[in-house]
């Protein structure tokens, strides 16, 4: 399970050993706490011998700057008990690659005909796989979150009744979705997202996977540069980021989706749900598909 955008010199962490239900629990109460890229989390089961029950998740928090141990602690107390805030460790980090060393145990990830993985399953890419290798690097998305398999299971839906020709991907993180859009649409794909280093990560796997040439990265607050605008209008416009950027963001995004255009949108949990909708109802598009997987919901809307 991994949460949230890695921070530029994540140098900070904290660390907490504890039961399933409460490694998620303060993961998701700490990415609601804060601001995408000031932290990211991630939550995994310890490997190996197997130890007691309700001390056999690990939770790792990295913070691009010192954060209030107080308040953090305070958070995983609300989320989990008293236990868990004494559990808890805080340090420095080596310096080293936050995804790498999470990728590290994790296994391809498949969402319909489209498998996500690192170079070291390049054996496990079948001959009607639209196989996305993703090099380990500082920005989120490496298919295995909810939101990313949630919008390209989507994506393929909406491959089986046309083709797109012009994509838009807000929020690219390491590039994911662009990718895939680039490897199965006829035309181009803009992406753009707030943080430098997911832009040069997002360009590198894009070069990684064989359509370097077809995709326009670019560092942007939402839709502010106009390398994204002016490939308006588009056909299909990702946004996998958080409910309230998404219902903010929804007439800006409007303007730029052609007339029989869609918008697949994540990066919500079910409670933000009606409030991303009712926001992009008022710029006239309504729910085709709604998809939950790993308690967060992708929504695919049209005109």
């Amino acid at each position: 399970m991994l949460e949230g955008l890695p921070p530029n010199n994540a140098a900070h962490f904290m660390r907490l050993v504890c039961d399933e239900f409460s490694a998620r629990a303060v993961v998701d109460l700490i990415m609601e706490s804060f601001e995408q890229g000031e932290a990211a989390a991630s939550a995994f089961e310890i490997a190996g011998p197997k130890r007691a029950k309700d001390l056999d998740w690990v939770v790792e928090v990295y913070f691009g700057r010192a954060p209030d141990k107080r308040a953090v602690r305070d958070l995983v107390v609300f989320a989990a008990g008293q236990r868990a805030g004494r559990n808890i460790e805080f340090g420095r980090t080596p310096d080293r690659d936050w995804v790498a060393s999470a990728l590290a145990g994790l296994a391809p990830v498949r969402a319909g005909r489209f498998l996500i993985h690192g170079a070291h399953d390049r054996g496990r890419v079948k001959a009607n796989d639209i196989a996305i290798e993703i090099e380990a690097g500082l920005a989120f998305g490496t298919g295995h979150h909810g939101t990313t398999r949630g919008c390209l299971m989507l994506l393929e839906e909406t491959l089986r009744r046309r083709r797109p020709r012009r994509v838009l991907d807000v929020g690219c993180g390491s590039g994911v979705l662009s990718i895939a859009a680039a490897r199965t649409v006829r035309g181009f794909v803009a992406l753009g997202d707030i943080d430098p280093v997911a832009v040069e990560i997002a360009r590198q796997n894009a070069r990684l996977n064989g359509v370097g040439g077809r995709v326009r990265p670019v560092v942007s607050r939402g839709v502010e540069q106009r390398e994204l605008r002016i490939g308006a209008p588009y056909d299909l416009v990702f946004a996998n980021i958080l409910a309230r950027p998404l219902a903010r963001l929804a007439p800006s995004l409007a303007t730029l989706i052609a007339r029989d255009g869609e918008a697949i949108l994540s990066g919500l949990t079910p409670g933000d749900v009606p409030l991303v909708l009712s926001a992009w109802r008022a710029q006239g598009f309504f729910l085709v598909r709604r998809l939950d997987l790993d308690d967060w919901a992708t929504l695919r809307l049209r005109r």
